[in-house]
């Protein structure tokens, strides 16, 4: 656990969550974040207590997305982070490899989602549609590559910048698919192009990532961010020399 620590003080403690692993789940057999953090905090209490250390989960990663979690290590800090993240001053940035490119370097995409609680799918629907909450983004389109895969030569792949205005459920997913870019590795929402070049690219998670979250600090109130490049294979090409 601790080669995934980021930073860590009295009120807070930021971690990379690899593609794969829960931010949390009651499944005894599985491993997930909070269980993992909660054992290196107590391995690291200097009181010989069975009290489970508190630690205070105000936000999620869906599994198979990979990037950075900011943890509370006190009720006080949690309330704050999660003012925070109602109010929108917690920023969360995104990396994402999408089949194909967008139509325009960049923008915002502005949809209305609806979470499918039979699928545990969020789909695109009309405004006034029961239900459905407005999800917001904005994108950069990086850099674009083309797949040198002797079946799927010629087919583009692109690295997009994405910044989370809305926290809504499969949000970036379920907005890029229907944007006509499905993120590689994504057999939710992909398409048969996109799961294709996924099995040529041997991408077998959700090529997303979390890799920058800028916040208030919950007790100084000083502004802090902090980042990371993307640990998965699918990203490496995009900050080398090609796929």
């Amino acid at each position: 656990m601790r080669k995934n620590i980021i930073f860590e003080d009295q009120s807070i403690i930021v971690v990379y969550k690899p593609a794969g692993i829960a931010t949390q789940t009651a499944r005894i057999s599985q491993q997930d974040m909070v269980s993992e953090l909660k054992n290196y905090l107590a391995g690291e209490s200097t009181h010989k207590t069975k009290k489970e250390p508190y630690l205070g989960v105000v936000h999620r990663l869906d599994q198979p997305v990979s990037g950075l979690l900011v943890f509370a290590k006190t009720r006080q800090a949690a309330a704050e982070l999660g003012r925070q993240i109602t109010g929108g001053q917690m920023r969360k940035h995104y990396y994402a490899v999408v089949s194909g490119s967008p139509e325009a370097e960049q923008g915002k995409m502005e949809d209305y989602l609806y979470k499918e609680a039979k699928t545990n799918q969020s789909l695109v629907v009309k405004e006034g549609f029961p239900d459905a909450r407005k999800a917001i983004l904005s994108y950069r389109l990086i850099k674009s590559l083309m797949m040198l895969n002797e079946y799927m030569e010629g087919e583009k792949v692109s690295l997009i910048e994405i910044d989370l205005i809305t926290g809504r459920h499969h949000q970036i997913r379920a907005q890029m698919s229907h944007a006509g870019i499905p993120i590689l590795g994504d057999s939710k929402y992909g398409n048969e192009k996109s799961r294709n070049l996924s099995r040529m690219a041997g991408c077998r998670s959700v090529a997303l990532c979390a890799y920058k979250i800028d916040l208030k600090h919950p007790m100084t109130g000083k502004r802090i961010t902090f980042e990371k490049i993307p640990q998965e294979e699918i990203f490496l090409p995009f900050f080398t020399s090609g796929i």
